[in-house]
């Protein structure tokens, strides 16, 4: 069996149930879905998309961070949006994090993310 390690870090929001912030194994790196929490309020960056995107790949960046990545490593993204009508103001804010070549992604419109988010994503990274 591959080695498993938890990843935790202070600058990203505590997981919410029974889940690691992130988890390696091997030389693989699985990021949970972070939400647009800002971990030194404990509340949401803001209320639109573009400012909740921010945020969660901003957790996203820190938890790879203490793992000893960055968001260079990341190959694949899934991003949750409440509305799929926000897909242009959250692909904008995405593009700040990412450089080609960029990793591959899958969006989708869920019927509901946790605390009523406008937007979830989680990452898969290799180092």
């Amino acid at each position: 069996m591959t080695d498993r390690k938890g990843i935790h870090t202070e600058n990203a929001p505590a997981a919410i149930g029974p889940y690691s912030q992130a988890v390696r194994a091997g030389q693989t790196i699985y990021v949970s879905g972070q939400l647009p929490i800002d971990p030194s309020t404990g509340e949401f960056a803001g209320e639109d998309v573009a400012s909740q995107t921010r945020q969660a790949l901003t957790n996203i960046r820190n938890i790879l961070k203490e793992a000893g990545a960055d968001m260079n490593c990341v190959v694949k993204t899934t991003v949750l949006l409440a509305d799929i009508g926000d897909f242009g103001a959250m692909n904008s804010v995405y593009a700040e994090f990412f450089e080609a070549p960029y990793p591959a992604r899958a969006a989708f419109q869920a019927a509901a993310i946790p605390k009523n988010a406008r937007v979830e994503i989680e990452a898969v990274a290799v180092i």
